[in-house]
C-alpha cells in the first residue's frame, strides 16, 4: 500500500456522509448531508469538495476506501430483497425459535423480534449431515429441483441456504447451489458454509439469511458507485472496509455483505488504535459519536478488542440477546442510539429519553430548518451554547436556535413544567450518562478498570460530550485528533488489507490430532491469503492464528491466540497451557481436573501495517488568552458559563487553553469543561487532562 499515493476515504453515516483526501501527507476532508435515495451522490459531492480543497482531480486518485451504514440500516429497517430460505427437514423455525432464552427475565409481556423472514418464506429438503461431517441422509437432487420451482413462482430475488453441520461438510449446500444456478441464474444465493461456517444453528443460519437480504442491495449499491465515479473521471479501485477492521475488494464485498455491517464504526476503532499507538497508550477507550450513534471500544496493547458473533438491531433498550445475531469477525464495542440526531422524548414515567431513534439528515434536527420537529441532542447542545449557530459545519448549515427551543418546549418542556433551557440539559445529561453506562457495563463485561484508560474522542458529536463524560466516568486524560469530526473515513485510509477465515471443527484435546490441526490452519491460511490476494497481488501477508476453547460441558469459549510456530506445530501442552494462562486471566483460576475442547479455528490475513512514529508528549506550555467569549452551559457546575473561544488552527504546539472553553473548527467543537486543561500536542491533537493531574504534572517538572 502506498502511503504516498492519492488516497480516498469514504463513510457513509446516517446523518452525514464524510470524505477526506490524502496527498503527500496532508488532509482535506468534507461533510456532506447524506442522501438515502442515492447515496453515491453524498460521495460525488464530498469528492468534489476535497479534491477542489487538494487543488487535485478525480483522475489523480489512486485508491478509494469506502465503509458505510447501508447493511446495517437495511437490516434495521427491514428494506433487503425478497429472500427465501432453504434449510434441513425439522429445522425451518430455527430463526424463529431463537435460543429460547429470555433477555428480560421479569417483562410478563416480552415480546420476541420478528425473524428476518417469515414462515412462508423459509423451504425444507430433507437431508442429514451429522455432528462429525458424515452423511446420514443423502439430498435427492430432484426434490431441491422441486423447491427451487416453488422459489421461482414465488418471484424471489435472493436465496439463502442454510443446512445442518454444513460448516463440516459443505457438500449439500454445495449442490443446492448449482441447482439454483442451473434453474433460477439471475437469483443471488448465499450459502452458510462459505458466509458462516460455524456451529450453532441459530447464529449460522440467521448470518446466511442476513447476507442474502442484503445481498442484491449492496450489488447494486456497489454496481452504481462504480459507474457514477467512473463517470466522474476516478478509475482506481475502489475497497470496502469490512466489520473486523481491514479492507476487501469490492467484489468480495458484493459477495459477503453481511461483513460490512460494522464497517464505518470498524473505521473508527482502527484510528483511534492508530492514535494510541503513536502515544504509547496501551489501555485506550475509542469513543465515536456521530450523528445517529456512538460507539465506545475498548483498545489494549493499541489493538481493538475483537468478537466473532455481535447483534444488529437490538429491541429492546439495547439489551443483550434482543437483536440479531451475525456470526463474522467483527471488532467488539457497544453501540447506542446517542447521536446528534437521536430524538428526545418524555416516557410514560415522565422521565426524558435520548434515541435510538434519530432525525438523521431528512429532515435533520429541529436546528436544522428542514422540516424537523422534535428535539434531538444537537438542538440541545444548541441551545446550551455549545455549538456556533453561524458556523456548523465550517458555515455551510446555518442553526436556528428559536426552531430548537420551540421544540424543547413542545416536546418535552410543556409536558414536565420546564423552560427550554432546563429541557436542554436534562436532554444533554441523559444522553452522557446514557453513555457513560454503556462504557461502564462494556467495561465490566470485560473485567477492566476505566480509570486506567485514555479516551479518545472523535465523530462530529463526540468532542462536545467527551469532557463531560470523562467527568462521569472518571477518566482523566482525553485526546481529540485532528480531523475528529471524520474519524472514521481517515482510519480507512489507516487500515491493512485483511480477511479472516474461519470453521468450527470440535476437538478435545484428550483426542488431540497434530496431523488434523495442520491441514485444517493450512487451508484456513490459504482461503484467507487468497481473499487478499484478491486486493493486493504482491504484499507481504502476515497470519494470525486463534482457536476458541473451553472446558467441557461449558456453553461458550474464549479465544486463544497462537503464534504461527504453535498453530502449525501443534503440540497438546502448549495449547493446554496458552487456555490455561487467558482462562486465570479472565476467570481468576483454572478448573482442574476437566477437560478442555476446541470448538473454532481462526485464521486472520493481514498486510503489514504501516509503522507509526512514536511521539514525545509536551507537557502544559503558555496558556492561550481567548479574544472573546460565549456562555455555555457547564454541566457539572449546572449553570452557564462564560467560556473562551479558540480556533483550533491558532493553537501552536506546546500552547495550553484553561477551561471553561470552547475549542472551534469547521467540522466540531472541543468542549473544555471548567474541571479541565488543554495542551496542543506536536502533532494537532489536543490532549484535555484534568486539572488536579496537570497541576500535578507541573509540580513535578517543577521539582516540587
Amino acid at each position: 500500500m502506498k502511503t504516498s499515493a492519492i488516497r480516498l476515504g469514504v463513510d457513509i453515516g446516517g446523518t452525514f456522509t464524510d470524505v477526506v483526501l490524502e496527498n503527500q501527507g496532508k488532509s482535506f476532508s468534507t461533510k456532506v448531508l447524506t442522501t438515502y435515495a442515492a447515496p453515491e451522490k453524498a460521495i460525488v459531492e464530498g469528492l468534489h469538495q476535497v479534491c477542489a480543497k487538494a487543488e487535485t482531480t478525480p483522475e489523480q486518485i489512486e485508491q478509494i476506501i469506502h465503509g458505510t451504514t447501508l447493511a446495517t440500516n437495511a437490516l434495521i429497517e427491514r428494506r433487503g430483497a425478497k429472500t427465501a430460505l432453504i434449510t434441513t427437514q425439522g429445522f425451518r423455525d430455527v430463526i424463529e425459535m431463537r435460543t429460547e432464552s429470555r433477555f428480560e427475565q421479569y417483562d410478563l409481556n416480552l415480546k420476541l423480534p420478528e425473524p428476518l423472514l417469515p414462515r412462508q418464506m423459509r423451504f425444507t429438503v430433507a437431508e442429514r449431515v451429522n455432528a462429525k461431517g458424515e452423511v446420514m441422509i443423502p439430498l435427492d437432487r430432484a426434490e431441491v429441483e422441486t423447491v427451487v420451482e416453488k422459489i421461482a413462482k414465488a418471484g424471489f430475488d435472493s436465496v439463502a441456504v442454510g443446512l445442518i453441520h454444513s460448516y463440516l461438510n459443505p457438500m449439500h449446500e454445495q449442490l443446492v447451489r448449482d441447482v439454483l444456478a442451473e434453474k433460477l441464474p439471475n437469483v443471488s444465493v448465499s450459502i452458510s458454509s462459505e458466509v458462516s461456517p460455524q456451529m450453532r444453528e441459530y447464529e449460522r443460519f440467521n448470518t446466511v439469511v442476513a447476507n442474502a437480504y442484503i445481498k442484491p442491495l449492496m450489488a447494486s449499491y456497489l454496481g452504481r458507485l462504480e459507474d457514477r465515479l467512473k463517470a466522474e473521471g476516478v478509475g482506481c479501485r475502489i475497497f470496502l472496509m469490512h466489520s473486523g477492521g481491514g479492507i476487501i475488494s469490492i467484489q468480495n464485498a458484493a459477495d459477503f455483505p453481511v461483513r460490512l455491517v460494522e464497517s464505518g464504526p470498524a473505521g473508527g476503532a482502527v484510528f483511534a488504535a492508530h492514535i494510541a499507538a503513536r502515544y504509547g497508550i496501551d489501555k485506550a477507550l475509542s469513543f465515536d459519536m456521530g450523528g445517529t450513534t456512538a460507539k465506545i471500544c475498548l483498545i489494549k496493547n493499541q489493538t481493538p478488542k475483537t468478537s466473532r458473533v455481535f447483534e444488529v438491531a437490538r429491541t429492546y433498550r439495547f439489551k443483550k440477546g434482543s437483536g440479531m445475531p451475525i456470526s463474522i469477525p467483527v471488532i467488539d464495542m457497544v453501540e447506542i442510539g446517542a447521536g446528534g440526531g437521536s430524538l428526545a422524548h418524555v416516557d410514560s414515567l415522565r422521565q426524558i429519553r435520548v434515541g435510538p431513534e434519530s432525525a438523521g439528515s431528512e429532515p435533520g434536527p429541529a436546528c436544522y430548518g428542514r422540516g424537523g420537529e422534535r428535539p434531538a441532542v444537537t438542538d440541545a447542545d444548541l441551545v446550551l451554547g455549545k455549538l456556533d449557530a453561524d458556523n456548523f459545519a465550517g458555515g455551510t448549515i446555518k442553526l436556528h436556535p428559536d426552531q430548537s427551543k420551540s421544540a424543547l418546549l413542545s416536546q418535552l418542556g410543556e409536558v414536565l413544567k420546564m423552560e427550554p433551557v432546563e429541557a436542554a440539559f436534562g436532554v444533554s445529561e441523559v444522553v452522557d450518562e446514557n453513555m457513560a453506562n454503556a462504557a461502564r457495563v462494556h467495561a465490566v463485561e470485560n473485567g477492566e478498570d476505566l480509570s486506567e484508560y485514555t479516551m479518545i474522542a472523535f465523530g462530529g458529536a463526540a468532542p462536545l460530550h467527551a469532557g463531560r463524560l470523562c467527568e462521569k466516568l472518571g477518566v482523566d486524560r482525553v485526546i481529540v485528533p485532528p480531523g475528529a469530526g471524520v474519524g472514521s473515513a481517515i482510519g480507512f485510509l489507516r487500515a491493512p488489507y485483511s480477511f479472516e477465515a474461519n470453521r468450527s471443527v470440535y476437538m478435545k484435546l484428550s483426542d488431540f490430532d497434530p496431523e488434523r490441526i495442520r491441514s485444517l490452519l493450512s487451508d484456513l491460511k490459504s482461503e484467507a491469503i487468497g481473499f487478499v490476494r484478491t486486493c493486493d497481488a504482491e504484499a507481504d501477508i502476515l497470519s494470525e492464528f486463534k482457536v476458541y476453547m473451553r472446558y467441557t460441558g461449558q456453553g461458550w469459549e474464549i479465544p486463544i491466540e497462537l503464534t504461527e510456530t504453535q498453530a502449525m506445530n501443534p503440540d497438546v501442552t502448549t495449547y493446554q497451557a496458552r487456555f490455561e494462562e487467558d482462562y486465570t486471566k479472565l476467570f481468576g483460576r483454572p478448573v482442574a481436573g476437566m477437560d478442555i475442547e476446541i470448538t473454532v479455528w481462526s485464521v486472520n490475513a493481514t498486510t503489514q501495517p504501516e509503522p507509526v512514529a512514536p511521539l514525545t508528549t509536551l507537557e502544559q506550555g503558555p496558556v492561550v488568552s481567548p479574544k472573546c467569549t460565549r456562555p455555555v452551559f457547564d454541566a457539572a457546575v449546572g449553570e452557564f458559563l462564560q467560556f473562551g473561544l479558540i480556533q483550533r488552527d491558532t493553537l501552536e504546539p506546546g500552547q495550553s487553553v484553561s477551561g471553561p472553553a470552547a475549542v472551534t473548527e469547521s467540522e466540531t467543537t472541543i468542549i473544555v469543561p471548567a474541571s479541565r486543561d488543554a495542551i496542543c500536542q506536536p502533532d494537532g491533537c489536543i490532549d484535555i487532562v484534568a486539572r488536579n493531574r496537570s497541576e500535578t504534572s507541573g509540580a513535578r517538572k517543577q521539582g516540587k
